[in-house]
């Protein structure tokens, strides 16, 4: 059964949004081989239709010189939840890509187990939401940092369902971010 494995950059107050506003803090080094450390332990990517729709010119043009983390986001599978987008714009999209169709939890396990590797998440807020009420999330990678956004999108809003989580790793780096990876309780 392969594991679904979510990062997100989130502020203190959890807003995701939009998060060009992690520019201002710089990516630590430290960051960079975590998320290298997430990805390798990954098979395949999964991802909402407007992080696909994000993703996909950002990171289709780029090479393992512009960037390491390039080969894994070009070279693996990805699929995509989505009601709108069909096989044939997906993969003419960004290589590997497949509709997944709107949401629907045994589809997305089924995409999951096909890989024994697991899984990458990163964004998608709408479905990493929609994962973690269905309890199909395995591991959350929340990236910290320490700012307080006032507006915008969090990734627990109101009514969210309660859980607990347990916090498995977290780690601290210069530019004030804090990685905290968390399981199922």
């Amino acid at each position: 059964m392969g594991a679904i494995a979510v990062h997100e950059f989130v502020s203190l107050d959890g807003v995701f949004e939009d998060p060009s506003w992690t520019s201002e803090f710089g990516f630590d080094p430290e960051m960079g081989d975590d998320i290298g450390r997430i990805t390798r332990a990954s098979d395949a990517i999964l991802l909402g239709r407007r992080t696909f729709e994000m993703f996909a010119p950002a990171w289709s043009a780029r090479t393992a010189a512009d960037d390491p983390g390039a080969p894994f986001f070009n070279d693996s599978p990805k699929g995509v939840v989505s009601s709108t987008l069909d096989d044939q714009t997906a993969e003419r999209t960004w290589r590997k890509s497949r509709s997944l169709g709107a949401y629907d939890a045994g589809r997305i396990r089924a995409f999951a187990d096909e890989y024994s590797g697991g899984v990458y998440i990163s964004g998608s807020g709408s479905l990493v939401r929609a994962l973690l009420a269905d309890g199909l999330v395995d591991s959350l990678h929340l990236f910290v940092y320490p700012v307080i956004r006032g507006t915008g999108a969090r990734l627990f809003p109101e009514g969210s369902a309660p859980a607990k989580l347990r916090l498995r790793h977290h780690d601290a780096y210069d530019n004030g971010v804090l990685h905290l990876h968390y399981t199922a309780d």
